[in-house]
């Protein structure tokens, strides 16, 4: 187990240290906005360093939210046979501008794995971080007492 558990307890609630570390071996992740009044989720490709998330973008609807509606959720995930972690990032986002920047930014680590022109950079400086590890098995039944 990636975690200890209490006993009886499939669900752990992650400090934010944790919670990095996660975000920080993870490449992958969900980024949610909102634009036009409706709510979109992207997968994208994102690096950690000093406490931000930083991804690429091209241009489009996820960049077009994030620019006029700056709050955004990411999530991130993994699934393995018997554990599970999942951690959600609620923060601002906004592109990055200078040379020093987009410098700082490449130094996450960030690759997209879509070969495509990905020419804006993207900071998400969050404002609240949580996470949860589980350990998977059966749900288990309510008895009818019926």
């Amino acid at each position: 187990m990636m975690y200890d558990h209490a006993e009886d307890k499939p669900v752990l609630v992650l400090d934010d240290g944790q919670c990095w570390t996660l975000l920080g071996n993870s490449r992958h992740g969900r980024i949610a906005t909102a634009f036009d009044g409706q709510p979109g989720i992207t997968p994208v490709n994102h690096g950690v360093s000093n406490g931000k998330l930083y991804l690429r973008s091209a241009a489009g609807s996820k960049l077009a939210g994030l620019t006029v509606n700056p709050h955004v959720a990411f999530e991130a995930d993994g699934i393995l046979s018997d554990e599970a972690w999942s951690v959600i990032v609620h923060g601002t986002a906004r592109v990055l501008e200078t040379d020093a920047e987009i410098l700082a930014a490449r130094a996450s680590g960030v690759d997209p794995w879509v070969q495509t022109l990905k020419d804006f950079w993207v900071e998400i400086t969050p404002t609240s971080i949580s996470g949860r590890h589980f350990i998977l098995g059966r749900q288990p039944e309510q008895l009818d007492e019926h």
